[in-house]
C-alpha cells in the first residue's frame, strides 16, 4: 500500500485550501461594469479557476451570495463635440449609485442575480442668469440577470510526487478558461420626472449655457430594457485576463423620451500578488468604455446625448474565506461627445459579496 509523504499531504491541502479561496472569491465578487452611470449596474465575475473541478469537493461553494457596491463619478468639464470649453459657473455634478445584489446559483452552470441600484445626485448648473443647485435621490431600475456559462476548459492537472519520487499528488489546473453569456431585462422602476424638463427647456440669450439635463438627473429611462451580454475569462497559474462585452436594446421611454441603445466592454489583465490558503490579493490593469448614440425627446434627436467614453486605471481584489471585495479608480482617456455636455473627470468603484 502506498503512503504518501506526511509533508506533501499538507502542501496539498495547503493548496487545495487556495484553490478554494480562489474559487470563492472569482464567482462571487461581481466585475463592476462599465454600465452608463444612469443604472450603474454590474454583473457576476466570471471564475478563472476551474469551477466544474473545484465544485465537487468544495460544493459549499455555490448557492446563495449577496453584494453592495458603490459607483461614484464626477462630472465637472464641459465638453462641445468632444472639445473641451470654459466652465464658468462652475457647475458639476456627483453621482452616487449604492447597488443592492442577491444571486442563487441554479446550477453549476445557471445563475440568477438581481440588480436594485439606490441614487443619489447633487448638482449645480445655470439655469438662465440664476444657478440652480439641488439633488435628486431614489430607487433606480431594477435588472434580473440570468449567467449561462458556455463552455469551461481546464488543462489537466499538474502533478507533484512525495520525496521518494513516488505517490502522485494533483495540485491544480495550470490553465483555465471560460466564457459566459448574459441575458436580462431592466425594469422601468426608477423615478421619471425629471425628463419632463425636456418640455420646458429654453435658451436665453446672453445665458450661460447648462451641461446638465432632465436626461442625466433622472433616476430611471420608464422604458423595459433588453440586456445582453458575453463574458470570458483566463487564468495561467497567478496570471489573469478577463473581458466582458454588453449591449442594451432601449424600449420605448416615458414623457416622449427614449433613451438611445448602448454598448459598452471592459478588459483587463492582472496578477495574483497574494495566494496564501484562506486569503488572496490581485493586482488589475482595466481598460473600459461605452458608446451610444443621441436620444430621441418626441421622435427628434437629443443633440446633447450622444457619447463615446474610454476609461483606464487600476484595479485591487482581494478575498478572505467567504468575503470578497474590490476597488477601482478609471481616469477618462477619450471622451467624445455630441453638443454641449458634462462629462466625467474620474470614476471611483467599490465592492463586497458574501457568499453563503
Amino acid at each position: 500500500m502506498l503512503v504518501c509523504n506526511p509533508r506533501v499531504a499538507v502542501e496539498y491541502g495547503t493548496k487545495m485550501k487556495i484553490g478554494r479561496t480562489l474559487f470563492i472569491f472569482l464567482t462571487t465578487v461581481p466585475l463592476l461594469s462599465q454600465a452608463c452611470d444612469l443604472c450603474g449596474c454590474f454583473t457576476p465575475q466570471i471564475e478563472t479557476l476551474p469551477g466544474a473541478a473545484l465544485e465537487p469537493l468544495f460544493p459549499g461553494s455555490r448557492g446563495w451570495y449577496a453584494a453592495v457596491a458603490e459607483q461614484f463619478t464626477h462630472f465637472g468639464t464641459l465638453q462641445f463635440e468632444g472639445h473641451e470649453v470654459a466652465n464658468p459657473t462652475g457647475q458639476y455634478e456627483n453621482s452616487s449609485i449604492t447597488q443592492l445584489v442577491a444571486g442563487y446559483d441554479l446550477t453549476t452552470r445557471f445563475s440568477l442575480q438581481l440588480n436594485v441600484p439606490l441614487i443619489y445626485r447633487d448638482f449645480k448648473r445655470p439655469e438662465g442668469f440664476a444657478i440652480d443647485r439641488g439633488t435628486e435621490s431614489g430607487l433606480g431600475d431594477i435588472s434580473l440577470l440570468l449567467r449561462t456559462v458556455a463552455y469551461k476548459y481546464s488543462s489537466p492537472v499538474r502533478r507533484e510526487f512525495d520525496v521518494s519520487g513516488k505517490n502522485p499528488v494533483a495540485v491544480e489546473h495550470d490553465l483555465t478558461f471560460s466564457a459566459v453569456i448574459l441575458t436580462g431585462v431592466k425594469f422601468p422602476t426608477g423615478g421619471t420626472s425629471r425628463l419632463t424638463e425636456e418640455f420646458h427647456e429654453i435658451d436665453v440669450p446672453g445665458a450661460p449655457e447648462s451641461g446638465i439635463h432632465g436626461h442625466d438627473l433622472t433616476l430611471g429611462t420608464g422604458s423595459y430594457d433588453g440586456i445582453f451580454g458575453a463574458q470570458a475569462s483566463l487564468r495561467w497559474k497567478n496570471f489573469f485576463f478577463e473581458t466582458n462585452a454588453q449591449f442594451t436594446l432601449r424600449g420605448s421611454g416615458a414623457h416622449q423620451y427614449d433613451f438611445a441603445n448602448d454598448f459598452s466592454w471592459v478588459g483587463g489583465a492582472g496578477y495574483y500578488v497574494v495566494r496564501r490558503p484562506n486569503c488572496v490579493v490581485g493586482l488589475e490593469l482595466l481598460s473600459d468604455g461605452e458608446t451610444k448614440d443621441t436620444d430621441r425627446f418626441k421622435g427628434a434627436p437629443a443633440e446633447d446625448t450622444g457619447m463615446t467614453e474610454e476609461y483606464l486605471g487600476p484595479r485591487i481584489v482581494a478575498s478572505c474565506g467567504r468575503w470578497s471585495g474590490e476597488f477601482a479608480v478609471e481616469i477618462p482617456v477619450l471622451i467624445d461627445n455630441t453638443a454641449l455636455q458634462a462629462v466625467p473627470d474620474y470614476r471611483l468603484r467599490a465592492g463586497i459579496a458574501f457568499r453563503f
